[in-house]
């Protein structure tokens, strides 16, 4: 059973409620659909209820049992606006301009999750990832012990002899361009957890990338590495984790045993973190376009679930996203 099909079987097992924002859109329509039809969350489409109903017509959508709501009529936005002002009037922000916000489909939809009225968010067909992660890092925050939002991509490798059988998962590859040590960390600590949760990893083991294999290079950014890995242990001693060290001796057992003799994550890492965007982003595109590995994404950090599509998404994407992001918020049961 492949990595997505493990988890369409969870997010049947244990159906969520997912916000979808922009409810309005042709291909989320069609991808509320067939995740209503195949049993994979509740989706809630938010949005005007007539335009929502034109976009079926004209997709030929059949919307029965999928519910929509429609922030300028919904009888909980009051009380969203005052959950928002209570939690930003220490920015600066006024009842009135809460109120206002509440009418927006992204920040109702957040707003939904943090008062419980639904597990998670997924958007990104018409918006930008910032015009998701501002609110909800307003709103929804990071959870405990974490301050930053990262990515991790989940690779699914034809070669079944990578990673853990085949399963790879890359942080961070969209979000954080140049993270600190101390950022890098916190992002190790996210993808070993949705490691364990996403791809059913029960043993996470995380290699913390560089040029360098402990010690056989000397420069800052090496350093960076080194010491973002004495953070990581510290957050989390119990967690299997070693750095620095190179791609190949990270992956490939002969070069691990050759380059770091008794490391526990040489040669058998399972989560690869990359010490900054450029690399991270390159990484997984050579590892999807040359090594053939189908790629699913993430966001991580947050204490509940919002995900980021592509604007150039298809329904299938949309669907794949809503399922992942239905299985973080079941915690991965």
């Amino acid at each position: 059973m492949s990595m997505m099909e493990l988890a369409r079987e969870k997010a049947r097992r244990n159906r969520k409620r997912i916000a979808l924002p922009e409810g309005e859109e042709k291909r989320t329509v069609q991808a509320a659909a067939r995740i209503w039809r195949e049993g994979l969350a509740e989706p809630i489409l938010i949005g005007n209820p007539e335009r929502i109903r034109e976009t079926a017509k004209e997709t030929g959508t059949d919307l029965d049992g999928i519910e929509t709501v429609d922030p300028a009529s919904s009888v909980r936005r009051a009380a969203y606006a005052d959950t928002l002002y209570e939690l930003r009037k220490s920015k600066g922000l006024t009842r009135e301009e809460a109120e206002k916000l509440a009418l927006d489909p992204m920040y109702y939809g957040i707003l939904m999750v943090k008062c419980g009225d639904a597990d998670g968010l997924v958007s990104g067909a018409e918006h930008t990832t910032g015009d998701m992660l501002r609110p909800a890092l307003q709103i929804i925050k990071t959870r405990p012990g974490i301050r930053i939002v990262s990515s991790s991509f989940l690779m699914s490798c034809p070669n079944r002899d990578l990673g853990e059988n085949g399963l790879l998962v890359y942080a961070d590859c969209v979000v954080v361009p140049n993270p600190t040590a101390d950022e890098l960390a916190q992002i190790a600590v996210s993808a070993a957890e949705t490691a364990r949760v996403l791809c059913g990893i029960e043993e996470p083991r995380v290699a913390m990338l560089s040029f360098s294999t402990k010690g056989s290079a000397r420069h800052e950014l090496v350093d960076k590495v080194r010491q973002a890995t004495e953070i990581a242990h510290r957050m989390a001693p119990d967690l299997i984790l070693d750095g620095e060290m190179q791609f190949d001796a990270a992956l490939v057992p002969e070069v691990g045993r050759s380059k770091a003799p008794g490391s526990p994550v040489a040669g058998r890492a399972n989560v690869l973190i990359f010490p900054d965007l450029q690399s991270g982003n390159i990484g997984y595109k050579i590892t999807q376009r040359i090594g053939g590995a189908e790629c699913f994404a993430v966001l991580q950090g947050l204490a509940a679930p919002c995900n980021d599509l592509s604007r150039g998404c298809s329904v299938e994407d949309i669907v794949n996203t809503v399922v992942l992001t239905a299985v973080q918020a079941g915690g991965g049961k």
